[in-house]
């Protein structure tokens, strides 16, 4: 069974002359054709298939890497393996629109601060407290997309996780950072996602974990590892409880109630139909209602009576540019040998899961002039799901990301944390989202973020305490990317040595 690659592949290198950077950008063949022997037992054991895909050459590929591996192989889960996994009795949801029962959902678990969307009725006849994560668990999804994971540190512990995540609980505490960066290498990936015999599988059970097996280092190395990624959730932690400081602070100098408690002027209240009147004059060449929603209203006389003055993302004193990438066909090349590339899907995650790499010979000059992302830049999404906010960390910088996200290039960064803080809430959301058009994918544009109204706050040292804030938790979550990479890196050099 063969697998042929690309023909061509691009990469570069860097140069400082003069203080300048030079790109020399080369063509340079792909890696060799890949291939691998198959048993005729396999093959009949496969339906008698003779396609590639269903033997999956990366599966035996990496069990072939670890049977070279110096340290023993043991189950990863399993009576004789390092842990125990489980998921929860499936059931019925009963969805309401919010409750005391949120529910997290697979796709939400791998965020740097994971939110709630969705919330189950009490009377959902589900045992919550089976569903409840537990401190110190690894949640690995089991169905759609598999493999992705995270460890529960304070942000998930005790929350209703969906059925759709298997719970592994580690034999010893060492284990569990040690399992979680074997996860997340490209190996670890790989086997959780095939099966002994390297086909791919599309869901998963405990079970399947019992025929992963793994390498079981020596103690120190595993206490190395689990060290560096638990210190990296810790720090995750300390970001998202400065974000919550942040978003306090903000509400309690602008006095913001709940948006649930704010009161729209309706045309006639006592109907049963919600109608509301729109002056001619504030039409801005918008027919459709949910531009002119009441609720943004009361928003803007709230904010405009609470603080000292409401300025527009466009003006100078707020944003030094906003750009909208243009739309183009993507050359992607392989890892290392181009400039990372993500999509709004991946916005709120820390490490951009399917990551992809962009080619610097095709698209050298959209990258430098839209592509690119710099620290501290304010992101949002602009196609699809509408008002999504990250702040670009450190790690991000050099990085790139797709034209379904605007960048706001903040005037400097005594403001970028303040401008993140306001657009992130509830209020900033509504404020965005009210531009969206679109007969089937929403949409917003560039003039459209230029217009969002930011409240300056009266007080101004609470203001610069806000972006401070801001500031210092996406300062932490750099540093928790970096020391999860170093116990990534220790798995892959000193447990896996994989000869590449």
């Amino acid at each position: 069974m063969e697998a042929a690659g690309r023909d061509i592949m691009v990469t570069s290198a860097v140069e400082d002359i003069d203080d300048k950077k030079v790109i020399d950008i080369t063509d340079v063949p792909i890696e060799e054709l890949r291939w691998c022997t198959v048993a005729l037992s396999e093959v009949l054991t496969r339906g008698s298939r003779l396609d590639a895909s269903v033997f999956d050459i990366e599966g035996k590929h990496a069990r072939d890497v670890l049977s070279q591996c110096k340290w023993d192989l043991v189950q990863l889960c399993g009576k004789l393996g390092l842990s125990t996994s489980y998921y929860p009795s499936r059931f019925k949801r009963i969805w309401v629109e919010e409750s005391e029962y949120p529910i997290y959902q697979p796709s939400q678990i791998v965020e740097a601060y994971p939110q709630p969307n969705a919330w189950l009725s009490e009377i959902t006849k589900a045992n919550f407290d089976e569903l409840r994560a537990k401190k110190g668990q690894i949640l690995l999804t089991r169905s759609g997309t598999i493999g992705k994971c995270t460890v529960v540190s304070n942000t998930l512990s005790d929350k209703i996780i969906s059925d759709d995540m298997i719970h592994i609980d580690c034999n010893q505490p060492f284990d569990v950072g040690y399992i979680y960066a074997f996860l997340r290498t490209r190996i670890g990936g790989v086997l959780v996602n095939t099966n002994t015999y390297g086909a791919v599988i599309s869901h998963i059970e405990p079970e399947h974990l019992e025929e992963v097996l793994i390498p079981n280092p020596a103690k120190e190395i595993k206490v190395k590892i689990n060290d560096s990624i638990m210190k990296s959730f810790s720090l995750r932690d300390e970001s998202n409880k400065l974000i919550d400081k942040a978003h306090d602070l903000l509400k309690e100098e602008l006095r913001l109630p709940e948006l649930k408690d704010l009161k729209p002027k309706y045309f006639n209240a006592d109907a049963d139909l919600r109608s509301y009147s729109v002056k001619l004059s504030e039409l801005s060449n918008r027919l459709d209602g949910s531009y002119h929603v009441p609720v943004i209203d009361s928003i803007m006389d709230h904010i405009k009576r609470h603080s000292s003055e409401v300025k527009d993302i466009a003006d100078p004193g707020i944003s030094k540019d906003i750009i909208l990438p243009g739309r183009f066909k993507r050359v992607y090349v392989e890892e290392g040998q181009g400039t990372v590339f993500f999509g709004g899907k991946q916005l709120y995650e820390l490490d951009p899961s399917n990551k992809k790499y962009l080619s610097l010979q095709h698209h050298a000059k959209r990258i430098k002039e839209q592509l690119t992302l710099e620290e501290n830049m304010i992101m949002i999404t602009c196609s699809g799901t509408i008002g999504k906010v990250m702040l670009a960390p450190k790690h991000w910088e050099g990085w790139t990301a797709n034209q379904h996200i605007i960048r706001v290039v903040p005037a400097d960064d005594s403001v970028a944390g303040y401008i993140y803080a306001w657009l992130s809430t509830p209020y900033g959301y509504e404020l965005v989202h009210r531009f969206t058009y679109g007969a089937v994918v929403d949409e917003i544009d560039d003039n459209h973020v230029s217009q969002v109204q930011i409240p300056l706050l009266n007080n101004k040292e609470k203001q610069k305490e806000i972006n401070d804030l801001v500031l210092e938790a996406n300062r932490k979550r750099y540093e928790a990317y970096v020391l999860e990479q170093q116990a990534i890196r220790v798995v892959e050099d000193e447990v896996i040595q994989e000869i590449k």
